[in-house]
């Protein structure tokens, strides 16, 4: 990954005083998958034949998945893209309602306990050298979601991938790309905005431009191609996070 610019000067003093700890969610924070988690919400709460068709057409893409024919993060890319049609014409209230219902019953009862003591650790690091922290959940869940995880996390907010909303309703559209990889990291810079990115913890390849901008990179149960750069790098492993 490319080398961080270290501002100095007054810079360094915003950096300093207010840094960020950013962290991925799915993988790193909790073991449960968003994609799948709503698919359930939609089948249990807003089901229609579009649902149920929704299923049955994507079968193959996820044993394309399983039998390691397509990489992951392509098929969370679809998946996020596709999956969006089934929360059209859904009003805002209800999009925030599956953010809500996606974390409790299924990303928080699978957190990864280790994980968000070590992101409560180095928040608490921070705050004792007089900084005041913020901590943000970067994440290629939709918007709802990373916003229902950050608030769980007592986080200052969260940083997910937008759905398009007209009048106040769904348009079964993402607003923007998914927030993962590069898009993931610029999304953290533009929101650090010149101050520190302290500590940021992710689990896999994908969170490797994330990673690259923090002072102290924390891999997670990271799987093999982030393990491989994080022993090259120096970075810290958190191992068996459950």
């Amino acid at each position: 990954p490319p080398p961080v610019a270290r501002p100095s000067g007054p810079a360094a003093i915003l950096r300093r005083v207010e840094p960020l700890v950013v962290s991925d969610m799915d993988g790193t924070l909790t073991r449960a998958e968003t994609w799948k988690a709503v698919l359930a919400w939609v089948c249990d709460r807003h089901p229609s034949p579009a649902a149920r068709r929704f299923v049955w057409v994507h079968l193959p893409l996820v044993a394309r998945l399983r039998l390691g024919l397509m990489d992951r993060e392509a098929f969370r890319g679809r998946w996020l893209g596709e999956e969006a049609a089934l929360l059209r014409d859904l009003p805002e209230a209800r999009l925030v309602e599956m953010g809500e219902w996606v974390v409790e019953a299924w990303l928080w009862p699978a957190r990864r306990t280790a994980a968000i003591k070590a992101v409560s650790t180095a928040l608490e690091g921070l705050r004792a050298d007089g900084s005041h922290p913020e901590l943000y959940v970067a994440t290629a869940a939709y918007q709802p979601v990373a916003d229902a995880f950050a608030a769980r996390m007592g986080a200052t907010g969260g940083l997910g991938t937008p759905l398009e909303v007209r009048e106040g309703r769904s348009t079964g559209r993402l607003a923007g790309p998914v927030s993962a990889g590069i898009r993931k990291a610029s999304l953290v810079s533009e929101r650090a905005a010149g101050r520190q990115v302290a500590v940021a913890f992710g689990d896999s390849e994908a969170d490797l431009h994330l990673l690259a901008l923090a002072e102290r990179p924390v891999a997670v149960d990271p799987d093999a191609a982030l393990r491989r750069t994080a022993a090259r790098s120096g970075w810290e492993i958190l191992e068996d996070a459950g």
